[in-house]
């Protein structure tokens, strides 16, 4: 489904590393590495990031010139190429200057030197990892944070000036670092777009739920976002100026990404529903849309209850629908006015990799497994099959009835991301990767994902419990693990991994 929005593009600053002295004494030196630099440029670029090469620094007025040019681009990630041993001194203000998160590229261009030709210019073109314990040393002493990619750079040829092979492209060094180096590019991703998002908060909290309410201002200071606080009569505004062009239009959309009911539900009063309740989830839909368009919204936390019989309780009746087909448009949108899941699940939807709103259903202990899923918005992209609409006469523990989504996400591997808040105020990540299984599930207007995690479900959950969660998190398609704990690096967000895939 197209996006209703284009995220911003991460921001890349490059850099290689080489030592001013050599290049007088080595011809060729300065030129190699540089092509090298250039061929890593070259790759992230290929990646969809806007890339910023700076070249060589090779003394400390290089490393001025070098942080003022990132600062002045606004990258997000610096990507610190060893290409040959550097003074720790000609680096540092590289990073004294650009305060953005630091990985320091190990890239080795040969899997082995050849031992009898090599002469001391061939050696320094590939001892980059020489001055990686001075580079650390310093940064940590400057109070710099950095993390660091180790492996092979993977070129297809050998440069002419080489004295030995360096098609690395198919060795697993190479392949590893590259995998890592992409999930910094791609967490990168999600720094930047945060950084510009527009989440709104439409209505309030379900009352009583006290892990979900949220300072707002805490998401804006550490994820980057700004909340822009909402009224029920601001979609209400938007609900009459809907057309009936419009309905037809979210009709169709709906028969292409959902099918209607016709197996009986195991609650009588969860059935078919009418064309009645699918016409007013339809115009409900519409307005959805327009309300983010109208605010320029990349996610929406929501609820409301309303007055018993109140048109904002009809209005409501129809969320699920149109959250759906939002959530699936790159705009997540997290019910019960969960803002900290609604954070989880675009950071999900950044990566492509879904993010749909979920919490405890039910532990079957026969399969082992754990039903996770709600009664509310699901990632259309992630579903098994075509996800089912079905008329609920009661949704539980709420007011109203109207339409609701039964779906489940698609069978292999998934990673759950919540977002919890510590007794200090801050933002917690917790991720686990587990197996989305085939397993049965219920007929009554939830989407539900029965999940096989690699302790069994007690174990799993008594651990789960321990960290202090909240009941909501967003599930994700893959073993997404370290690409999530890359994100929560970049945004300062503390991060727990409790089931990784092994």
């Amino acid at each position: 489904m197209e996006k209703i929005k284009n995220t911003k593009k991460a921001k890349i600053g490059i850099y290689t590393m080489g030592l001013q002295c050599y290049w007088a004494q080595f011809d060729g030196l300065w030129e190699r590495l540089l092509s090298y630099g250039k061929f890593i440029a070259s790759k992230v670029e290929a990646m969809g990031a806007s890339v910023y090469y700076y070249g060589l620094v090779d003394c400390e007025e290089e490393g001025h010139k070098a942080g003022e040019y990132f600062v002045s681009n606004h990258v997000d990630l610096i990507l610190a190429h060893s290409g040959t041993y550097v003074t720790s001194a000609s680096v540092l203000p590289v990073h004294q200057i650009c305060k953005a998160m630091t990985v320091i590229l190990n890239l080795q261009p040969a899997a082995r030197i050849d031992y009898e030709k090599t002469t001391t210019g061939e050696w320094l073109a590939h001892c980059g990892a020489c001055p990686v314990p001075e580079l650390t040393n310093a940064f940590h002493r400057a109070g710099i944070p950095y993390r660091i990619v180790n492996g092979l750079l993977g070129l297809h040829e050998t440069p002419e000036i080489s004295l030995t092979n360096e098609e690395t492209a198919k060795r697993p060094e190479a392949i590893q670092a590259w995998k890592k180096i992409e999930e910094w590019v791609r967490a990168a991703e999600v720094k930047a777009a945060l950084s510009y998002a527009r989440f709104g908060f439409l209505g309030n909290n379900y009352s009583g739920m006290l892990d979900l309410y949220s300072d707002f201002t805490m998401i804006s200071a550490q994820a980057g976002v700004h909340v822009e606080l909402l009224e029920m009569c601001d979609l209400d505004r938007m609900l009459r100026q809907v057309s009936d062009d419009e309905v037809k239009e979210k009709r169709k959309e709906m028969a292409d990404f959902f099918q209607i009911a016709e197996k009986e539900s195991a609650d009588p009063r969860n059935q078919r529903p009418t064309e009645e309740q699918l016409d007013w989830s339809a115009k409900v839909a519409a307005a959805q849309e327009r309300l983010v368009k109208e605010y320029n919204l990349d996610g929406l936390a929501y609820y409301y209850h309303g007055a018993p019989g109140g048109d904002y309780e009809k209005l409501q009746s129809g969320f699920i629908v149109g959250h759906s087909l939002l959530t699936a448009k790159g705009i997540p949108c997290a019910g019960e006015g969960d803002l900290k899941t609604c954070l989880a699940m675009k950071i999900c939807d950044i990566l492509g990799i879904g993010g749909s709103f979920s919490e405890i259903v039910v532990t079957d202990y026969e399969d082992g497994t754990i039903l996770l899923g709600h009664d509310g918005p699901f990632h259309l992209a992630i579903a098994d099959g075509k996800p089912v609409l079905r008329g609920l006469g009661v949704y539980h523990g709420k007011q109203g009835s109207g339409v609701s989504v039964e779906a489940k996400v698609r069978r292999g591997p998934i990673t759950t991301l919540g977002c919890s808040q510590t007794r200090d105020g801050n933002l917690k990540f917790i991720i686990t990767e587990a197996e989305a299984t085939n397993g049965p599930i219920m007929t009554i207007g939830n989407t539900q994902t029965p999940v096989k995690f690699h302790q069994s479900p007690d174990d799993y959950m008594e651990e789960w419990f321990a960290e202090a969660p909240t009941h909501h998190f967003a599930m994700s398609v893959g073993h997404n693990g370290r690409l999530f704990e890359k994100v929560a690096c970049l945004l300062g967000i503390p991060a727990v991994v409790l089931d990784r895939n092994t």
